[in-house]
């Protein structure tokens, strides 16, 4: 791959769904990388149907799934014409687990072949989607349903995807592939989850595109890593900055915090560019290159191009929330908003930027009076339980349930439940028998100099022109 061949503006794929097909379209629209976020496509799938699938876009995508008769039994499970009553609990989703789930399977396959495939539509620019490493459970069949649609990168941060190359090159053949699953006190017995393209659509097909790969790292010495073998080796790197939003690589050493109660980076979380360069792969830069001046910054640097998040979160094609979205953007303007990098936060033990919004879970008052549930699931760990079996956890969950799980006390203080958190910022909370409604969270980079220069109510493309207007093109 050489440089002219490649985008130079990568969107980042954020949240849950804050990233949707609308805005991946409307970038890839302009030529740049457009990008979907695969994180829970299976409950944002599953929510839309039972809302009625306003405007039809879903029913049309899976109109279009290969096998009709998969696409029908997730139809036949969730839609609901003309949406659920309001207050009414949403149905729920299988969770992830080690056990083989044909229906979970299903849903999560024709999820991501549905995303994509919409984002493709009316353009014939380039369209990615993105992952979590840390969400194993989901990654082959998520994968299989976006390679389905044609998508043409795959983006996976958040872990190490030594795996992910091999598992590209399986499946886009329609052959089994599979990925190891950290299952903790598991020694050396080894764990998967796969999925098998013929046995799950039931009849062979042609040969995929295989698209690239573009693993998301914050260290020259993982990229290193990656690029040592044929195996493991990606098409290309993200160098992601700790200010970058979402979740954040830890400092390397002992983690230090600031008086603010923030992690404290240093020289030794520093990316030597130089050194991913002669790695011979492309790569682009991300947190704090959202402004005009950013792109020229990091070619100078010898990367590609830049990704950005944040200006695309906040732009009229984002996923968020309307009302959420307008309250970000009017506390960004004047300068009230506040991105905290909270050590605490998110079940995953990794810092997370939490927008500071009241009403939301970013407010002391609101998350104390949640009940702390776990009944998605996406970021539990799978262990090893005493008597035997495999158990699963998350440090979110009840105190009293994770604490006979194994685990102590204070691994559970401050965290919030980033699956339910998410899924609400994008106007699918769920509603509770009881009432309650899961409040948001919201997540941005801790640089928002990019509003400077942009329209009150910025487009899609309002940003990429905003940020590619000094690069030659």
């Amino acid at each position: 791959m050489n440089r002219v061949s490649e985008p130079i503006l990568i969107q980042g794929g954020m949240g849950v769904g804050v990233s949707g097909w609308r805005l991946a379209r409307a970038v890839a629209r302009t030529g740049q990388l457009g990008v979907v976020s695969g994180t829970a496509l299976d409950v944002t799938l599953a929510r839309r149907l039972q809302e009625g699938d306003p405007g039809g876009h879903l029913r049309q995508a899976l109109a279009r799934f290969p096998v009709a008769a998969i696409a029908d039994r997730v139809l036949g499970r969730y839609f609901i014409p003309g949406g659920v009553e309001p207050g009414t609990p949403y149905r729920p989703v299988p969770r992830l687990g080690l056990r083989p789930s044909r229906a979970r399977d299903e849903l999560t396959v024709v999820a991501n072949f549905a995303e994509v495939f919409l984002a493709k539509q009316g353009h014939d620019g380039p369209v990615g989607v993105n992952y979590l490493e840390k969400i194993q459970m989901a990654t082959p069949a998520a994968v299989y349903g976006a390679l389905l649609a044609g998508v043409d990168y795959v983006l996976m941060g958040a872990g190490i995807p030594a795996e992910i190359p091999h598992l590209l090159d399986e499946l886009a053949a329609h052959r089994p592939g599979q990925v190891t699953i950290a299952v903790a006190g598991a020694g050396d017995a080894v764990h998967t989850v796969g999925l098998d393209p013929r046995a799950l659509l039931g009849r062979s097909m042609p040969p995929l595109a295989r698209p690239r790969l573009l693993a998301i790292v914050s260290s020259h010495v993982l990229a290193a890593y990656l690029a040592r073998s044929a195996n493991t080796r990606p098409d290309g790197f993200v160098l992601e900055g700790p200010i970058a939003g979402g979740h954040s690589a830890p400092p390397r050493g002992r983690m230090r915090l600031d008086p603010d109660g923030e992690p404290v980076y240093g020289p030794r979380d520093e990316v030597d560019t130089g050194k991913v360069a002669a790695l011979e792969l492309p790569f682009w830069l991300a947190g704090g290159y959202g402004a005009p001046g950013g792109p020229a910054r990091a070619l100078a640097a010898g990367a590609n191009g830049v990704q950005v998040g944040s200006a695309f979160a906040l732009c009229r094609e984002s996923g968020l929330d309307g009302e959420l979205r307008q309250r970000l953007l009017r506390r960004a303007a004047d300068g009230t908003l506040e991105v905290r990098n909270d050590p605490l936060a998110s079940p995953t033990g990794f810092p997370f930027k939490v927008a500071g919004l009241p009403g939301t879970l970013s407010d002391t008052l609101v998350y104390d009076e949640r009940p702390r549930l776990c009944d998605l699931g996406y970021l539990r760990t799978p262990y090893i339980k005493q008597e035997g079996g495999v158990g699963y956890r998350c440090p979110a969950e009840p105190v009293d349930i994770y604490v006979r799980k194994g685990r102590p006390a204070e691994e559970a203080d401050g965290r919030r439940c980033l699956c339910n958190a998410l899924v609400a910022a994008i106007g699918l909370g769920q509603h509770r028998a009881d009432g309650y409604h899961e409040p948001a969270l919201l997540t941005l980079g801790q640089d928002t100099g990019f509003l400077a220069g942009l329209p009150a109510d910025h487009s899609a493309a309002d940003v990429v022109r905003h940020i590619l207007k000094d690069v030659a093109r």
